[in-house]
């Protein structure tokens, strides 16, 4: 299993969220091939159309498609609603963790 991390944090032109791996950092892959939630791009700290890209992003980025598909809106109100304004960070074996605990019936 890979080991990484995604980072999202505010700069001068907006939001910045990036996957990070090896010291590597990449932008995250909004994923609008698999559902367009926000024309505007990845947002969190609310319930919104941005936050709802930005949970589909990470869920496909740890996940599957299908998984990004059926627990995004539980994802963005669990977790990306709920991120620190600022910055945040979260690792692949966190999401992964939220999505089995969800998958055996369990809440966040």
């Amino acid at each position: 299993m890979t080991t990484y991390t995604i980072e999202g944090r505010r700069g001068p032109t907006g939001c910045v969220v990036e996957l990070v791996e090896g010291g590597v950092r990449r932008p995250l892959n909004p994923h609008y091939d698999i559902r367009s939630h926000s024309p505007t791009g990845l947002e969190w700290g609310y319930g919104g159309s941005g936050p709802a890209q930005l949970a589909l992003a990470i869920l496909a980025e740890c996940t599957d498609r299908e998984t990004a598909l059926a627990y995004c809106l539980d994802y963005k109100w669990d977790v990306v609603a709920a991120l620190p304004y600022q910055a945040w960070t979260l690792t692949r074996e966190q999401v992964e963790a939220w999505v089995a605990r969800r998958q055996q019936g369990g809440d966040q």
